[in-house]
């Protein structure tokens, strides 16, 4: 903000020393540009570069210097010219050259004051006096400058704004761009024709966007502009996300030797970040790009070039093949046809106006002019006045001619409105105007809008700011050869970036985008495993197992149902299987049952064709007709074990699996009970034991079997059947292989279970069959029933291992139920063979053996042996 009048008395009293040394360092510059006028306009320039030695300038900047100060010559010269822009009113210049220092500016932009300060009163009045007490020579009051154009470099820009915000004196920049100024609340009369560099990171920021970059190193000159730069990249990349940076390196303003070698060595600590954002002055990209070179490392950098890289040949000149591929960014711009007609026409006579055009003329046609009599030096040749811009010597026009000329007509577009409003149907100034006042004339430069002379709208935002446009240009070879190569536009940048990257051109295939990303992309059913601290970098952890990829951070557990896809980016249905008809693994279960069964018919068949004949009368028709059924019912099993799972069939199943076994068990206790225990009663009486009747063995038969059908029934009752799929059974290790089994509800232990009694009545049976195994031979049905038991006992107990230990097995659903079927039809063969296919062998194939036999043994033993009413006796074959 402006001071107060009062609060600025004493620091304008304490200025005015400084005035003093401004003047004497005008003169030491040869005094500035001045244009006569109603209002007057300040202008900086860098005509000479920053001198060394303790010099305050150095050579002469034709192209950032005089070029510049000519377009804003030229720019008002145009105004003056229009009638219908600031009618009757004359803008004057003073114009000056901040030898590229900010120091030196800032002695320079006081001479802006000076009449401010002046006007407080003369020397006498506050004062002053020279040596000896003379007072001081008095001097036509400085110009009153209503705003200055200018400076150039950020740095320059800052230090003297700093001074003129104290005095209300609007400045507008062609080329400063550091974000540091946008702070409205330290430079409030400070503005810009040229977009900040916090768009130009933005815009940055957008491409290493749109070429798919995430890991980047930035390189900064140090100073305002390189730091301001970086930081302003830095902030906005981290806000918008997506890119990290791996380096940030600063180049020191004054590097030592092999500091730019150090410089690549840095950038190659992190070899995946080959994406390089540089925001440096010429002379270090240059040396940056050499230092590349030098360590073969051509190709291997992208580069990312601010607006001080550009479009310009002479940070690349000589190292065409280190930059191509390099992407530069530049605020859009165009080459103003009247400025090039009005400076190739500039010649010693028609320009005496600018101090420093002499000088140019000498640098640009390389020749000396006669001064004072002194004739040039004899190697370089004598200008003869009659040289020509463009065509004794190259001429293109500078880059920031444009915003020069654009500044000036933003500074009279104000003015103009402010006349109107404050000098209505006045021509010339108004007493409203004279002073103008700074802060008014600011309300309206942030006010202005029109179409520049490059037909681009020009217009300011509340900090001063230009919007941002921006070209950005690839250096591309041309036919192979880097040298012969040059800028391409590839895209625009205005708030969004429009990028051709078809029309990008890169080193190896020149169409495809080389990458710089701190980790690869994971691949499917793969997610990302950040590492800490470096949001862009990760480690790609498969999904194994029956996980899938959710998203690219998070990998979840299919369901219970279901199992991933090959590549595990989702699940699917877990195929679900059975026991099949026609799986090999039913092969040899269903040949047996079936074999088994024709063999029971058989025997069944031929015991009823002959169920009157002594061998079959022996057997004990009635017992022997159920253990048979028993044994069909054993056979009968395996196809409800293949069949496929439903209430029915589970249901027939829990009944069935061992109801077959318990009968038959049954019926064997029963008769090696009776047979031990008409052997054990012989041995101490004549009188036969009780419940021997064929009527007394089926009532203990079924009896004994009733108890499991009890159980089953219940079982039924408490626990309906029904089918159910097991999806854990085969969970194996490897999802592919994993399948979901149809099977009824019934576990491991519910199965042996409900073998579970049946097994006891076999242990019991084996018990009773070691006991009788002491019967003499006439009871000849002993010692069959006895081998039947120990084989069976030995069947069963290599059932139990395989079956239980198979139950971690892929194959768990076949292999189970082909052990159970194939031990129950041998346990069930092995009865059948043992006790009833010899006697099925004699009856068909020697009946002359099955006849009563006459002849009795001792009575005792008859009378043991002797059966009952309505049987025959056992010892009989």
């Amino acid at each position: 903000m402006a001071l107060p009048r009062r609060a600025r008395e004493p620091l304008l009293v304490a200025l005015l020393p400084l005035t003093w040394l401004a003047q004497a360092g005008l003169a030491r510059a040869a005094g500035s540009v001045r244009l006569a006028g109603g209002l007057t306009l300040g202008g900086l320039f860098p005509v000479h570069a920053r001198g060394a030695a303790g010099r305050a300038c150095g050579p002469l900047k034709k192209e950032q210097g005089v070029h510049r100060l000519e377009a804003m010559l030229y720019a008002l010269d145009r105004v003056n010219a229009d009638p219908e822009l600031l009618p009757g009113v004359r803008l004057g210049a003073r114009l000056l050259d901040t030898c590229s220092r900010d120091t030196y500016a800032l002695e320079q932009a006081l001479s802006f004051v000076q009449a401010l300060i002046r006007g407080r009163g003369d020397g006498d009045e506050v004062g002053l006096r020279c040596p000896g007490g003379v007072p001081p020579l008095r001097t036509a009051p400085p110009e009153r400058v209503v705003a200055v154009v200018g400076a150039s470099a950020s740095s320059v820009s800052i230090m003297v704004a700093n001074v003129l915000r104290l005095f209300a004196i609007p400045q507008i920049s062609y080329a400063s761009t550091a974000p540091e100024l946008s702070d409205s609340t330290r430079y409030d009369f400070f503005s810009r024709v040229v977009p900040p560099d916090s768009y130009q990171a933005q815009a940055m920021v957008d491409i290493v966007r749109a070429l798919g970059w995430n890991y980047v190193s930035t390189l900064a000159s140090e100073g305002n502009y390189g730091e301001s730069g970086v930081e302003a990249f830095v902030q906005i990349s981290r806000e918008a996300g997506g890119v990290c940076i791996a380096q940030s390196i600063k180049i020191p303003r004054e590097p030592k030797p092999g500091e730019f070698n150090k410089v690549i060595r840095r950038l190659m600590e992190t070899p995946n970040a080959r994406g390089i954002i540089i925001f440096a002055n010429e002379d270090d990209i240059r040396r940056v790009l050499e230092a590349a070179r030098q360590a073969n490392l051509t190709g291997h950098f992208l580069w990312v070039g601010s607006d001080s890289w550009g479009a310009k040949t002479s940070p690349i000149l000589s190292l065409e093949d280190v930059a191509v591929g390099a992407i530069t960014i530049l605020p859009k711009r165009a080459s103003i046809d009247g400025f090039d007609q009005y400076f190739m026409t500039r010649s010693l006579e028609n320009n005496r106006r600018n101090i420093w055009f002499a000088e140019f003329w000498e640098e640009n046609f390389n020749c000396k002019l006669t001064s004072s009599g002194t004739q040039s030096d004899d190697s370089t040749r004598k200008c003869t006045g009659e040289e020509r811009i463009g065509r004794d010597s190259t001429y293109e026009q500078e880059g920031k001619v444009q915003f020069v000329i654009d500044a000036v007509y933003a500074i009279a577009h104000a003015l103009h409105s402010m006349h109107q409003a404050l000098c209505p149907g006045h021509t010339g100034l108004c007493p409203a105007m004279e002073p103008t006042d700074g802060r008014t004339l600011l309300q309206y430069i942030r006010a202005v809008r029109f179409n520049g002379d490059a037909g681009t709208p020009v217009m300011f935002n509340e900090n001063g700011d230009a919007p941002g446009r921006y070209d950005i240009f690839q250096y591309q070879a041309t036919n192979g050869s880097a040298s012969s190569g040059g800028y391409q536009t590839v895209g625009q940048w205005a708030e969004t970036l429009r990028l051709d990257v078809e029309a990008l051109q890169w080193s190896g295939d020149p169409h495809e985008v080389p990458s710089s990303l701190c980790s690869l992309p994971c691949g499917p059913g793969e997610r990302k495993k950040m590492v800490k601290g470096v949001p862009c970098c990760w480690h790609c952890e498969a999904c194994d197992g029956y996980r899938f990829q959710v998203d690219e951070f998070t990998c979840e557990a299919c369901p219970g149902d279901m199992r991933p896809t090959p590549n595990h980016t989702s699940c699917r249905p877990t195929p679900v299987v059975r026991l099949s008809w026609s799986s090999p693994w039913a092969a040899l279960p269903l040949l047996l049952a079936v074999l088994g069964i024709m063999a029971t018919t058989t025997v069944v068949a031929t015991f009823m064709r002959h169920n009157n004949t002594p061998i079959v009368r022996a057997s004990g028709r009635e017992l022997s007709y159920v253990l048979l059924t028993g044994i069909f019912l054993i056979y009968a099993i395996t196809f409800l074990m293949v069949a496929e799972p439903g209430a029915v069939v589970c249901a027939t199943r829990r009944l069935f699996l061992g109801l077959g076994t318990t009968l038959s068990y049954s019926a064997l206790l029963t008769k090696t009970n009776r047979i031990y225990r008409i052997f054990e009663q012989g041995k101490r009486s004549v009188t036969p034991p009780p419940f021997i009747s064929p009527t007394s063995q089926l009532v203990i038969t079924f009896s004994l079997t009733s108890l499991q059908v009890v159980g089953v029934i219940a079982w039924l009752g408490a626990r309906p059947p029904h089918s159910v799929i097991d999806y854990e059974e085969q969970r194996t290790v490897d999802p592919e292989q994993a399948r979901g089994v149809l099977k009824c509800d019934m576990s491991d232990l519910s199965l042996i279970g409900c073998l579970g009694y049946s097994l006891l009545l076999m242990v019991t049976c084996t018990v009773y069959a070691i006991k009788a195994r002491g019967v003499p031979e006439t009871f000849n049905e002993a010692k069959p029933i006895g081998f039947t038991m120990y084989t069976t006992c030995i069947i069963w107990l290599a059932f139990v291992p395989i079956f239980f230990g198979t139950a971690q097995s892929a194959e768990k659903i076949y292999i189970q139920t082909t052990t159970l079927t194939v031990s129950l039809s041998l346990s069930a063969s092995v009865s059948l063979g043992m006790l009833y296919v010899p006697k099925t062998y004699v009856i068909l194939f020697h009946p002359e053996q099955n006849v009563q036999k006459r002849k009795r043994s001792l009575k005792a033993t008859s009378t043991v042996a002797a059966p009952p009413k309505g049987e025959d006796a056992e010892d009989h074959k």
